[in-house]
């Protein structure tokens, strides 16, 4: 592969991963045997507010636009005192079952200590990892990896 093409590859999967950050994409689906089926739609946390944030290959760092989604979640949060939230860890398809529920759990855990840091009590917040076992894409690309690196916030019930 020429210079040429893994720099405009890499380039390519870093404008997807920007533009994908500040996007909010929420699976509806179901389980059929051990697969996950989704659709994608647009979803929000509330109005305004979205309920996902992004991460890079096998990385729990918070982006800036992660920080900013996560900064409205808290103030929403602040709002709304009574509610508690999920956050579902997630990971790409790359990797096994164990280490990327491990990633899903520190991506969760992340968002969870942001949130924490802008005052949302640690007890209204609880955290699942679910790997790659319900992926948002189920291409196997870089474009469709990106979509599934996230954290997901979800009212609990």
């Amino acid at each position: 592969m020429s210079l040429n093409k893994i720099f405009r590859n890499t380039l390519l999967v870093f404008f997807a991963s920007i533009l994908l950050s500040a996007c909010a994409v929420k699976t509806t689906g179901k389980m059929q045997g051990d697969v996950y089926t989704g659709k994608d739609t647009v979803e929000y946390l509330a109005s305004g507010v979205p309920d996902r944030v992004f991460f890079a290959t096998n990385e729990t760092v918070l982006t800036t636009a992660s920080r900013e989604t996560l900064r409205k979640q808290a103030s929403w949060l602040r709002k709304n005192s009574k509610i508690n939230v999920v956050l579902e860890g997630h990971a790409d398809e790359r990797g096994t079952r164990e280490y990327n529920l491990a990633l899903g759990e520190r991506r969760a855990n992340a968002a969870k200590d942001y949130l924490m840091t802008y005052g949302i009590s640690g007890n209204r917040i609880s955290v699942i990892s679910y790997g790659k076992e319900r992926p948002v894409d189920s291409g196997s690309n870089p474009l469709a990896w990106s979509k599934n690196r996230r954290s997901v916030t979800v009212k609990a019930n």
